[in-house]
């Protein structure tokens, strides 16, 4: 679809604006056009005497009697009133030109939004967070920008153009034309500098984006800053980062003066030439005084639109850059659709079974190799294994954030490609291992996991999760607003409210990304007593770093490179598995799963 098409389709839903811009739009013409004769009438019929046409003195005749002062009131009077009306008319076209705008720029903003979170995580592991937000709260500005800026003025300055082209083809045709001449200049300018502009402002945006993305890491990593002393360094970073933005923004800006340089120029040079050929008529007497006066005010509207694009170009150009960089975000093919006559998920049990499974985020780097086991309701299943080893992939392929490249996930007899993907999350409930919480209250948070969940069953949820104690200690209990990521609360507090989130949607399946890891040991307690209760009548996976957590599943899963090296019982396991038994040695002595000197032991172990 060309950019022209693309931005019509966004007026589409706004057609009865459209038709007042278009009316609007019009009567602007209109009165443009009749604008500049009252200072003709004055200036060749009230002062130099010029008679009437016939038809017109009668009436005046009539009306005003013989009094030229009478005929001047009344000239300047009709003057005044075509110039309030053009006044009201351009109010009138601002306030519809910024309401119809706005509400193309939200419905870009929402259809932009909407695209984004049906993309699949690939697209989201790989963008960067900042560059999306900067596209949806800047770049989206550009449906605005093409339509009132661009397209708008264009559509308007061409009816000028012809308008008022006819009355001077009789009043003068040789200054009509020479008033002409300068268009094919006009047009290859703009050809000529909108072919360079466009790139460079597409890289302006690239690097503004950037610079917002260091932004929000700083910010969003304030704690680390200050607990490291790095205000300085971060000031460096950004300093560099801004100063290459700030080069680009400036040679742009060069190339955007420039070309209005030219057009203004090119502009001026007509409106010179066509004064000078039109004095030459009114000194021959061809041409009335007045009669040159409509011609330069006609200039004045034609050009006045044209060279208004001209300084306006470099938005224009920003536009179709940020035109550029949205279509590309919304040419991402969205994450896999609904098979047809999908299964719907609503009464599923939650018996999970992995078939043969492999999964690779590129062809040549396997994740996953050969992976089957079986799951069943009222089961907790333990993934353990090294950083890389494959859990959170294999606990992510259930709910379809990524499809296996091999082999079949399948809940209770049906592939899960066979789902509903909307009816399969809804059946699905998880608590990550960092919890996140939304902007709102408390009670807010917790629905998440079922809006229209009653104040009764949010309580429910969140004293089977022991949080409701700490909440009502909180100023305004279940009503307290919840800080930017719930930063005013504890990591065990945070927990309990994700897991009261994860109790209260009821689904039949739990994934479990150790939601104790981080927390001390009161604190774990409390969120263990809600996972187990959590856990009850549910098929649970949980990826597992602490020794507490892999004696509590019923099977335990030792991954590694991929590979299902053993499972079994936690004992099974210390029986049977020598790369098991390092592993909860480590454990049972704190050490981490992660450390290098603790990755090549393991490693050894593993063969």
């Amino acid at each position: 679809m060309s950019l022209f098409a693309w931005t019509l389709s966004f007026l589409t839903p706004w057609r009865g604006r459209v038709v007042w811009l278009g009316g609007l739009a019009l009567a602007d013409v209109i009165l443009g056009l009749l604008a500049p004769w009252p200072m003709k009438l004055v200036v060749d019929n009230v002062l130099a005497g010029a008679p009437l046409p016939p038809a017109v003195a009668d009436l005046v005749q009539a009306t005003l009697g013989p009094s030229p002062v009478a005929l001047l009131v009344a000239i300047v009077a009709g003057g005044f009133l075509l110039q309030v009306a053009a006044q009201a008319v351009s109010m009138a076209n601002t306030q519809v030109q910024v309401d119809t705008g706005q509400r193309m720029v939200y419905t870009l903003r929402r259809r932009l939004l909407s695209h984004l979170q049906a993309l699949g995580l690939r697209h989201h592991l790989s963008a960067r967070t900042a560059d999306s937000v900067y596209r949806l709260e800047s770049d989206a500005y550009c449906i605005h920008d093409l339509v009132m800026s661009g397209w708008l003025p264009l559509a308007t300055s061409g009816l000028t153009l012809v308008a008022m082209f006819a009355v001077l083809l009789r009043l003068d045709a040789a200054l009509a034309l020479l008033a002409l001449a300068v268009v094919p200049f006009l047009y290859a300018s703009l050809r000529f500098y909108s072919a360079r502009m466009v790139d460079r402002a597409e890289r302006v945006k690239e690097l503004e984006s950037g610079l917002v993305e260091r932004l929000y890491e700083v910010l969003s990593s304030i704690k680390v800053v200050k607990g490291f002393a790095r205000e300085d360094h971060e000031l460096e970073r950004f300093a560099r980062v801004g100063d290459e933005t700030m080069r680009a923004r400036l040679r742009y800006t060069w190339q955007e003066s420039l070309f209005t340089f030219v057009v203004t120029a090119l502009t001026l040079a007509g409106t010179a030439l066509v004064l000078v050929m039109g004095g030459i008529h009114v000194l021959r007497g061809e041409l009335s005084l007045g009669s040159l006066l409509v011609v330069v005010a006609y200039l004045g509207a034609v050009y006045g639109p044209l060279s208004a694009i001209a300084h306006t170009v470099g938005s224009l150009q920003n536009a179709v850059a940020s035109a550029r960089r949205v279509r590309e975000v919304l040419g991402h093919a969205p994450e896999a659709f609904d098979a047809e006559g999908a299964v719907d998920a609503s009464g599923l049990t939650g018996e999970i079974r992995f078939d043969h499974v492999g999964f690779s985020y590129r062809p040549d780097v396997p994740v996953l190799r050969d992976i089957s086991f079986v799951a069943r309701p009222g089961e907790m299943v333990a993934l353990v294994g090294l950083t890389g080893a494959g859990k959170s992939t294999l606990a992510s392929l259930v709910p379809r954030f990524f499809d296996p490249t091999d082999g079949h996930v399948v809940i209770d007899g049906v592939d899960v490609a066979r789902y509903g993907l909307r009816g399969l999350r809804e059946r699905i409930a998880i608590v990550l291992q960092e919890p996140v919480l939304f902007g709102g209250t408390v009670a807010d948070n917790i629905r998440y996991g079922h809006l229209q969940a009653s104040d009764a069953q949010v309580e429910a949820a969140a004293r089977a999760a022991h949080a409701h104690d700490f909440i009502m200690r909180l100023p305004e209990g279940y009503d307290t607003p919840v800080s930017e990521a719930g930063a005013a609360l504890s990591g065990g507090e945070r927990q309990r409210l994700s897991i009261a989130r994860a109790l209260l949607k009821d689904a039949p399946i739990l994934i479990l990304d150790e939601p104790t890891s981080s927390l001390d040991a009161l604190s774990e307690e409390a969120v263990f007593a809600a996972l187990r209760r959590l856990r009850q009548g549910r098929t649970t996976l949980v990826i597992a770093h602490r020794l507490s957590t892999i004696q509590d599943a019923d099977r335990i899963l030792v991954l590694h490179d991929g590979r299902i090296m053993a499972q079994g019982t936690h004992q099974e396991l210390l029986a049977s598995s020598d790369l098991y038994r390092r592993m909860c040695q480590l454990l049972r002595v704190g050490r981490s799963l992660d450390e290098p000197a603790t990755i090549e032991a393991l490693i050894q172990a593993a063969g």
